[in-house]
């Protein structure tokens, strides 16, 4: 099975509000706290998300706010933050008000794009990355993140001709970027059943990231398809190289092996997988891989 990460969809503005990165904190003089400025509180929020803290940044947000309710900054980056906490209602909710604040904010229409693609809302999505290249024509997160919703309604063609905008224009020197484009497109190409199109992505996320083993695992499974059981191996033991737990690739590998009559091979790679999935407590998974053991053990019969 081919695998699709989507944790590759890119957060519009990880750092949050950079320009206010250099106001100072708050000063006290004899003892007593300064009142604080909205902007001097949004910094403290800034501050809170860089180390992680996401309830002391909530919290600063929510005191911006209070501050001054028409502030669309404070809204978008407890958006940011309610994104990063899983919280997409909450997500939307503050994008929507930083967008009635603020309408011409493409890393605010990219953020609640990213809520209502993460809320499954995907037609949604896609409105919220249409809107952002009205504003800014050339922003390659909007073509990519637009074409991983399009796949996500089955809309397989304009996924590619998306994945094709964002590819032209994305940096040539942002290599890791380059990589994962070419993987979602490469899985597109797969939905079409273009298998050529689909190698020759994966390939090009490789030659772009040679440590990529998800361009490995994929386009394994597409030689796979191909029959072409050599090449799949190949492509297998280049993600076990770099990962040696990737319990997938050892299935993978393993019913490859079976496949090309290597029992030994096989019994071990699914061995290997089992005794990571017991580890990880994945019952189900684990009891299903002992069964595909015990079909290939000597002497066993398989009914059915």
């Amino acid at each position: 099975m081919l695998f699709r990460n989507l944790l590759n969809v890119f957060l519009s503005n990880v750092f949050l509000s950079i320009a206010l990165w250099l106001l100072p904190l708050p000063a006290f003089a004899d003892g007593m706290p300064i009142v604080a400025t909205t902007k001097e509180v949004i910094h403290a929020g800034v501050l809170a998300f860089q180390k992680e803290d996401y309830a002391s940044a909530i919290e600063h947000f929510n005191q911006a706010i209070q501050l001054d309710s028409n502030d669309a900054v404070a809204y978008s980056d407890r958006c940011l933050t309610y994104l990063q906490l899983k919280d997409y209602s909450a997500a939307t909710l503050d994008c929507t008000q930083a967008l009635a604040l603020n309408p011409n904010s493409v890393e605010t229409y990219l953020n609640r794009g990213l809520a209502y693609y993460k809320s499954g809302k995907f037609t949604e999505a896609i409105a919220d990355y249409t809107q952002v290249l009205q504003l800014k024509p050339n922003d390659y997160r909007a073509y990519y993140n637009r074409g991983l919703a399009e796949v996500d309604l089955a809309a397989y063609r304009d996924a590619m001709v998306d994945y094709g905008q964002a590819l032209r224009q994305a940096s040539p020197l942002d290599r890791l970027t380059l990589a994962e484009i070419y993987n979602d497109r490469g899985l597109a190409q797969v939905l079409l059943n273009d298998q050529q199109g689909a190698i020759a992505d994966f390939t090009q996320a490789i030659q772009f990231n040679t440590a990529d083993i998800r361009a490995y695992y994929n386009r394994g499974c597409v030689y796979h398809q191909k029959g072409d059981r050599v090449a799949a191996l190949e492509d297998f033991n280049q993600v076990l190289q770099r990962d040696p737990h990737e319990v997938r690739t050892y299935v993978s590998r393993g019913l490859l092996h079976q496949e090309m009559g290597k029992m030994g091979e096989a019994i071990a790679d699914l061995k290997q997988a089992a005794e990571a999935l017991n580890r990880q407590g994945a019952t189900a998974d684990y009891q299903q891989v002992l069964r595909l053991i015990q079909k290939m053990l000597p002497g066993t019969i398989a009914f059915g």
